[in-house]
């Protein structure tokens, strides 16, 4: 791994940068994002064997921010490409909220399978859609969070942990601290991490790759300059 990191302040700079002084959407960063983690988890299962019902199935759990919309761009780009995709939600639609909420009404165009848990953990639903699947995609909490992941989502993880597929993270497993690496006792165990940029300062902590899982570094088109400016101004 690269010994390059951002924290957690780092990662929210690059991004407001890339908008506010690079006139770079959020959108463009966001499809970006989406999409290259499409195409790492299709290479991790590139020839895998279809399953009864069809091709590999892939389950993408998603909560409220940002991370949820990266999700929904790399449901549609798995959906694009002849996966079947079955996006879970656990937020309400009127809780979303800019460049996730945009791609989330696009996702519903789309057509992909996609289903609603608001608030609730519901156990026997969720074991019902986690049957069969080939693997199990994380974007319910980003680099923003802190502490133990609130209810619902502690519950769903733990759900989503003791599935047998495997378990991609994107950017970072939730419940894992960015800076820190610390754990909370809810945390996914991502077999494989898509993190954006570079990988978070918290990676590097000992113990910290048993969540990580293997660490791909996804390019979502930041200028180098305007990463290096980041990293150098260590604020």
């Amino acid at each position: 791994m690269s010994p390059t990191t951002l924290t957690r302040q780092q990662s929210g700079r690059v991004d407001r940068r890339a908008s506010e002084q690079y006139g770079m959407s959020g959108l463009v960063l966001m499809e970006n994002a989406g999409r290259g983690t499409a195409d790492v988890l299709g290479q991790l299962m590139a020839g895998a064997a279809p399953t009864a019902a069809g091709p590999p199935q892939v389950i993408v759990c998603c909560g409220k921010g940002n991370n949820a919309g990266d999700g929904f761009v790399l449901a549609r780009h798995l959906d694009l490409r002849g996966y079947r995709v079955h996006v879970l939600v656990w937020a309400e639609p009127a809780e979303l909220y800019g460049d996730a909420a945009v791609n989330f009404h696009i996702l519903k165009k789309a057509g992909p399978p996609l289903e609603i848990f608001g608030s609730r953990h519901d156990g026997p639903r969720l074991a019902e859609h986690l049957a069969g699947a080939s693997w199990i995609v994380d974007a319910l909490l980003g680099t923003g969070a802190r502490g133990e992941p609130r209810p619902p989502l502690d519950a769903v993880i733990e759900q989503l942990n003791a599935a047998v597929a495997p378990k991609l993270a994107i950017d970072l497993p939730s419940g894992l601290d960015c800076d820190t690496g610390q754990a909370a006792r809810h945390t996914i165990r991502a077999a494989a991490t898509c993190t954006f940029v570079a990988p978070k300062r918290g990676f590097l902590a000992p113990g910290a790759d048993r969540y990580t899982g293997r660490v791909y570094v996804v390019d979502i088109g930041a200028p180098r300059r305007l990463v290096e400016e980041v990293l150098a101004a260590n604020e």
